[in-house]
């Protein structure tokens, strides 16, 4: 597996935490996909049994979490990154994240904060799971989680990821 083109290489830790250079691919490479800079690269470095899951869905598998980051890219206008923080180096990596998004077409602003945790494989190579949970939380209700792996569901009808690097390039990733 070779090591994707990360855009986000300079990670902010608290202090004491330190990271290997391999923990800063996957944290960079998960900033770039919440900053809506998602490529097959980086998605790599997911397994293909990897979950994503926020407070609107719950991907489970590569045919449903890459669409999820792709998807970003349709629906937002303009996404940045207020700041992050990498809280822990364990297994997970946990970060707090703030981040503006403006809804295309009605120029809708949202900034959610929000504490991400990027589960890996036992040694360390792969992600097998991120949390994006909004306000420090991830819903409860049975309602909520049903309109969730909903959402898992549809995005992929609508959002195509690209079938090969070329595509991707062409998209602009």
């Amino acid at each position: 597996m070779s090591t994707p083109n990360i855009e986000n290489t300079n990670i902010t830790t608290a202090p004491g935490v330190e990271l290997s250079s391999h923990q800063k691919t996957i944290v960079g490479s998960v900033l770039d996909l919440f900053a809506g800079r998602p490529s097959l690269e980086k998605l790599q470095l997911w397994t293909d049994e990897a979950t994503f899951e926020d407070n609107i869905t719950v991907a489970k598998g590569r045919k449903q979490f890459e669409p999820q980051w792709y998807g970003l890219q349709t629906a937002f206008s303009e996404i940045e990154r207020l700041s992050h923080q990498v809280t822990s180096n364990g297994n997970p990596i946990s970060m707090n994240l703030k981040t503006r998004y403006v809804v295309k077409g009605i120029n809708k602003e949202q900034t959610i904060e929000s504490v991400v945790n990027i589960f890996t494989t036992a040694d360390g190579s792969r992600i097998e799971k991120v949390e994006d949970k909004w306000g420090g939380q991830l819903p409860e209700s049975g309602f909520q989680n049903a309109m969730r792996k909903m959402n898992a569901f549809s995005v992929p009808k609508f959002v195509s990821v690209p079938k090969d690097q070329e595509e991707d390039k062409a998209r602009g990733n």
